[in-house]
């Protein structure tokens, strides 16, 4: 099936889907018109996807797919967000498991005191580096770090990626799960995971910065949305036929 026939026969299944919605209950009143065109551009597109023969606006060559954005973990660091008190920190798609990815990159780094690089970083630099690398900007001291995020009740409820304060702010560690943390020592040590030897009364907070995992997207719904993955279907089905 060519793909004018294509279009057109998309038109045509679009007209009797605006036709069947306009007698359903808080059917939209919007231009049949331009709702046809929309959804037959949106067809156009979803089938040339599916079959293979995605084009260009004119020209009939195939579109080159988008590369993977540059960003540690597989996140996108183009727009970056700020931790912030008592809120997670959503807008730059990082979650605790791209945490503990992007730490484990630092894994045997010296241990120096006030770094940020490869060179030599102490524990709050680690943590500003991970999350920076992952787009959101932390500050760079423990008791300023304590703050951000929200408050995870205890141990119990920790998740990867979580940060562990011990009381006195005097240090902090990146929980990676399975009863480890990973963190920056001390002088003459270097990053590196361990037991948590950490107890609840330990501890002066544990901060949740990015969200434990990612979140589900819903599942389409409405006899509208049916239709058109029926017809979208219908159609796949006639142009593998032709």
């Amino acid at each position: 099936m060519s793909i004018d026939a294509v279009l057109s026969r998309i038109s045509e299944i679009q007209t009797q889907i605006q036709a069947l919605q306009s007698g359903m209950p808080g059917a939209s009143a919007a231009s049949p018109t331009a709702g046809t065109a929309a959804s037959s551009t949106a067809f156009a597109d979803a089938l040339a996807t599916a079959t293979g023969t995605a084009t260009g606006s004119t020209t009939g060559t195939p579109t080159a797919a988008a590369p993977t954005p540059a960003g540690s973990a597989g996140v996108s660091t183009a727009t970056s967000v700020d931790a912030g008190a008592g809120t997670i920190a959503t807008g730059s798609g990082a979650t605790g498991a791209d945490v503990v990815a992007d730490a484990k990159k630092y894994l045997g780094v010296p241990y120096v005191f006030g770094g940020t690089t490869t060179s030599g970083m102490d524990c709050s630099g680690l943590v500003q580096t991970v999350f920076k690398d992952l787009g959101v900007k932390m500050p760079r001291v423990v008791p300023d770090q304590a703050d951000m995020g929200v408050a995870v009740p205890s141990l119990a409820q920790a998740q990867p990626g979580d940060l562990i304060i011990p009381k006195g702010e005097g240090h902090i560690v990146i929980y990676v799960g399975d009863g480890k943390v990973l963190h920056a020592p001390h002088p003459g040590k270097d990053v590196r995971i361990v037991d948590n030897w950490l107890k609840d009364s330990d501890i002066q907070t544990i901060r949740r910065i990015v969200p434990a995992q990612k979140a589900a997207v819903p599942a389409a719904s409405g006899a509208g949305t049916d239709l058109q993955t029926a017809a979208l279907m219908s159609l796949m089905q006639s142009g593998s036929a032709a």
